[in-house]
């Protein structure tokens, strides 16, 4: 009978839109980790795929009813022409669901990889302040010296908030959603430490900069003087000398 293969293949289609709808759309799901993430990406992404693929045996299973609706009396196709509306529109719907729902993982898979760019980024940063701060540690040299390491620093310590901005929006937008809340909340606990220890460094090492500057300029200053004033004995003594001028005639400047 034409009726009871028609109800077969509309039921197995239901069946299967009901266990897809069970597998994909009603199950809770927990994304803790990123393997977690992005193995839900891939199986809604195959999942939407099939659904695709689907769309074939849909449309089969709509002209084989179409076909017998219009051969068949009015009162034998009333109540299959109910049937393949509801399949059509539960496929329908699915289909909707489905491409939703990865669309929405596929932006928060993007949403972490984006965070981890921006983490990186910054880390590789606060790496370069590392570096200046231990080159700076035991700086030896004059003020001039001193000034260029400290404006290298300073230089190095002008980067802008941007990233951090990106970096806590990003994370407070998958935190929010419960998505690998308590890696993100670690790994942004790690950064904001290490941020803030050498942020304070950095202040501390600018200052202990500015002073050595300030110290050498009045060493500086200092050996000027001395070096002007040896400089005035030393002119004094050789004229001593060229005049054949004995120690014991300028007792002062013999000493």
């Amino acid at each position: 009978d034409k009726t009871v293969s028609l109800r077969k293949d509309l039921s197995e289609m239901h069946e299967w839109i009901t266990q897809a709808e069970e597998e994909y759309l009603e199950r809770d799901f927990e994304y803790k980790t990123p393997d977690a993430l992005q193995k839900a990406v891939e199986e809604l992404k195959r999942a939407k795929e099939e659904a695709v693929q689907k769309e074939v045996k849909v449309k089969l299973i709509t002209d084989s009813v179409n076909n017998f609706i219009a051969k068949a009396p009015p009162a034998a196709h009333e109540a299959l022409k109910k049937e393949l509306d509801v399949l059509i529109t539960s496929y329908q719907r699915l289909c909707s669901r489905l491409n939703g729902k990865c669309k929405t993982l596929e932006e928060v898979w993007a949403c972490w990889r984006e965070l981890l760019s921006y983490l990186d980024a910054e880390n590789k940063w606060l790496c370069e302040i590392e570096l200046k701060l231990k080159a700076t540690e035991n700086i030896q040299g004059g003020a001039e010296e001193i000034s260029e390491a400290l404006d290298s620093l300073e230089h190095l310590m002008r980067h802008p908030e941007d990233n951090r901005n990106q970096i806590r929006e990003l994370a407070q937008t998958l935190t929010d959603g419960g998505i690998l809340d308590e890696l993100i909340n670690e790994k942004l606990e790690k950064f904001n430490t290490r941020w803030e220890e050498l942020q304070q460094e950095a202040v501390r090492r600018q200052k202990s900069l500015e002073q050595s500057i300030q110290s050498a300029q009045e060493t500086d200053k200092t050996l000027r003087l001395i070096q002007e004033s040896l400089a005035v004995i030393d002119k004094q003594l050789t004229a001593y000398t060229a005049d054949r001028v004995d120690a014991a005639q300028v007792p002062q400047e013999a000493q």
